[in-house]
């Protein structure tokens, strides 16, 4: 047998083992597998994480994160005295999730990772859905999604800034609405754009709609607050890399800097204020329930932004966006 020919069988050999590890890889029935210019993707066959993806290689939300848990978390948001009965479940959240998961949402790394970016992003939304306070049933922390929109707005949130980008609507109002509350008609215009719903024109989509509120939400987490910069899914997961300005200012990965990213000087760069504090707690206390434990939460210059210095200070446009939505 000459050279060539031995060549040739050793080819056939490695693509018949390659496509051997594909199909054994693949054999859960669940999920197709293929490589693209060297990297593995996925698709599930059911209706979650069903687009081709690396992160669809790994084990989607509500693998790892199931309705007893979300249950767990937000156990007093149907209570009589909450503010949003029957508005907010497991499903809508699933189902906002599931656009999401392709581009690493929950998917990103291994499970504890998936499980700690589920207990970061859903603690800041207990946090700013609440209506816990100290001696409240079952304790302040269990009274997440109680809100779906401000209860008592004290202005229309009209900016006549953006009257070119996004004018205001007639009689539309743009108070804080959904799980990550977004406010100012510049706000909703931006988020309205990015999912292709008219929420410019129809502010109010949001809190009549819970699926479309989570996805706002998660819209919002994966998307930087301006060109150059991070997401908070990327500080938290570990895509962004500090640069030397950023390690002088100390802001470093993980749940510290989502703060710093999505409220700015509201909340960071103040000492261990009670806002800062209030979301903390919330991820602490959900990642003791989901069974992570508050110890993988990192040390405080991680899990905090007290002494960080701001992505966008309150001068730059970014922080307007950032900071007020």
């Amino acid at each position: 047998m000459d050279a060539k020919r031995v060549s040739a069988f050793a080819v056939i050999a490695i693509l018949s083992l390659s496509l051997l590890i594909l199909s054994a890889e693949a054999d859960d029935g669940k999920t197709d597998v293929k490589k693209v210019k060297g990297k593995k993707l996925c698709r599930k066959k059911e209706w979650e994480c069903n687009t081709w993806s690396e992160f669809c290689c790994n084990e989607t939300i509500s693998d790892v994160f199931q309705v007893y848990q979300f249950e767990n978390l937000f156990s007093k948001r149907n209570t009589p005295v909450a503010h949003a009965v029957g508005f907010w479940d497991y499903q809508s959240f699933i189902i906002a999730a599931n656009i999401y998961e392709p581009l690493g949402f929950g998917t990103t790394g291994g499970k504890q990772m998936q499980m700690k970016e589920i207990a970061a992003f859903l603690g800041h939304v207990g946090s700013k859905t609440t209506c816990g306070y100290g001696v409240a049933t079952g304790g302040p922390l269990a009274w997440g999604l109680c809100y779906n929109r401000e209860m008592s707005p004290s202005q229309s949130y009209c900016d006549d800034f953006y009257k070119f980008e996004f004018p205001c609507a007639p009689g539309a109002e743009y108070y804080g609405r959904g799980a990550l509350p977004i406010y100012w008609n510049y706000n909703y215009g931006a988020a309205g754009k990015a999912l292709k719903v008219d929420l410019l024109n129809h502010p109010e989509y949001i809190e009549q709609n819970a699926t479309l509120a989570f996805q706002a939400a998660i819209w919002k987490w994966i998307t930087p607050v301006k060109k150059g910069q991070p997401s908070a899914h990327d500080v938290f997961v570990g895509n962004w890399k500090p640069t030397k300005n950023d390690t002088l200012a100390k802001r470093v990965p993980g749940f510290g800097a989502t703060m710093n990213l999505l409220y700015g000087d509201l909340t960071c760069g103040k000492g261990d204020i009670d806002p800062m504090n209030n979301i903390v707690s919330h991820y602490l206390y959900y990642l003791d329930l989901l069974g992570v434990g508050r110890e993988q939460a990192g040390p405080h210059d991680v899990l905090t932004c007290a002494e960080q210095g701001l992505f966008n200070p309150p001068d730059s446009p970014a922080a307007v966006a950032s900071s007020s939505s």
